[in-house]
Order: C-alpha cells, then sequence, then structure tokens
C-alpha cells in the first residue's frame, strides 16, 4: 500500500487535470479529485471531499492538496469527519507542484508524514547548511563521516525538467538528510526547475546528515540512469 492523496479545487476540471497529470508519475498511487461542487458550478463541495477521503481510505493515510482558501476550510471540515482524523493531513503547498511532488513520494514508498513533507517542500527556495568537509571521485559516494559530495552529468535529451524535479525532491523527502543541487534545495522541486539544467550540465551535489550517503547515491543513481527518459 501507499499514502493516497485528493485534491480539492473549487475547479472540476483543475482538480481533473491535476490528478492525471500527477498520476503520469506516480501510477501506482491512489489519486482522487474533489473538485468543484455537486451540480458542477465552481466551489466546493464537503459532500464530494468527505466522498473522497472514504474511496482513498485502506491505505497508508492520505495527503489533501488544496487550491484557495474556502477549499482549505472545507477539507479542514472533511477532515475532522474522518474515521481516523490524524491519518488525514493537509498539505499547505501549491496545489499541481505539490501534488507532483507528493505523488513522487508516495511512489517511491515514503510514509505520510513524508509525503506532506515533499509536497511543502516545493516552497523551499534555496538550502543552506554546512559544507561537506570532503569532496569525492565524480560520481563517487565514498569518503569519511556522515558528508558527502559527486558531480554527475545529465544525460536525458530533455535535463531538468518537471518528472525529474520531482523524483529527486520525492525521493529525498524520505531520506533524513540535507541535500543541495548546483546550490538549491534538492527537496524542492520548484528550486530544482529553476535550475534550467540541460543535457550535458554537470550536477554538483552536497548532502549532509544520517542519510547523505544514501542520498547522494539515490541522486546520482537518478542523474546516471537518466531518469528512465531517453
Amino acid at each position: 500500500m501507499t499514502v493516497r492523496l485528493v485534491v480539492v479545487s473549487h475547479s472540476e476540471k483543475i482538480a481533473d487535470g491535476a490528478a492525471q497529470l500527477a498520476a503520469q508519475m506516480a501510477p501506482d498511487v491512489m489519486i482522487i479529485a474533489a473538485g468543484g461542487t455537486a451540480d458542477g458550478r465552481i466551489g466546493t463541495s464537503l459532500e464530494k471531499v468527505m466522498s473522497a477521503l472514504d474511496q482513498a481510505a485502506g491505505g497508508d493515510g492520505i495527503v489533501v492538496l488544496t487550491d484557495l482558501g474556502s477549499a482549505v476550510m472545507t477539507a479542514e471540515s472533511a477532515q475532522e469527519f474522518a474515521e481516523d482524523p490524524s491519518e488525514v493531513l493537509l498539505a499547505d503547498a501549491p496545489l499541481v507542484e505539490g501534488l507532483v511532488a507528493a505523488a513522487v513520494a508516495a511512489q517511491g514508498g515514503a510514509d505520510l508524514q513524508a509525503v506532506k513533507r515533499a509536497a511543502e517542500a516545493v516552497y523551499g527556495s534555496g538550502a543552506s547548511g554546512p559544507a561537506p568537509v570532503r569532496s569525492v571521485a565524480e560520481g563517487s559516494v565514498t569518503g569519511d563521516g556522515p558528508e558527502f559530495t559527486g558531480d554527475f552529468e545529465l544525460i536525458n535529451q530533455a535535463g531538468m525538467h518537471a518528472r525529474p524535479a520531482a523524483k529527486i525532491a520525492g525521493g529525498l523527502s524520505a531520506l533524513n538528510a540535507e541535500v543541495t543541487v548546483n546550490g538549491v534545495d534538492a527537496a524542492s522541486m520548484t528550486a530544482l526547475m529553476t535550475l534550467a539544467a540541460g543535457k550535458g550540465s554537470t550536477l554538483h551535489v552536497e548532502a549532509w546528515g544520517p542519510d547523505a550517503e544514501r542520498a547522494l547515491n539515490y541522486v546520482g543513481g537518478l542523474v546516471q540512469a537518466g531518469f528512465g527518459e531517453p
């Protein structure tokens, strides 16, 4: 089982479209859209959101993504009526970017809190922290202590676009590590996309924390595999 996602929007079309987009990157994750009112108007429906939560029950918890203010209030009301409110978390994140990041994290097996963090991390604009104390050979992930660096060349044709950025950010959300790529927060899908790194670009990855080596392995492995793309 995986964490499941519910999308609450004032527009049925927006909710459906966002869910379809995220599903392209996370085919094994249940994503349920609850947009618009019951009679097809712009607005939110407590009944539709409660029904979506019921459909999403039975997994490893539910993360809810919303758009505008009243959608948040509707989602909070539905959460209160859920059979186990503690298993329903509302993410404070942009609807589309947050949903994609959450979906990728869920696809990778992240737990409920990690999926919520992945969604909210797209707000990040960068990262700060201690510089790794040891640099290693290109592509290597060996070294003393918990801190690691590596350089990896983008080989996929499209470079760092939405799907690779979501895969990196989503996977890192499940690890206890601080990671930067070319100086930006690697847990932020939006920050990664601002790099505008094309094919042939080198990604300089720095990681520190208990899972630093795993994190560097994860990012480097994705890059070297071309993110599964041509």
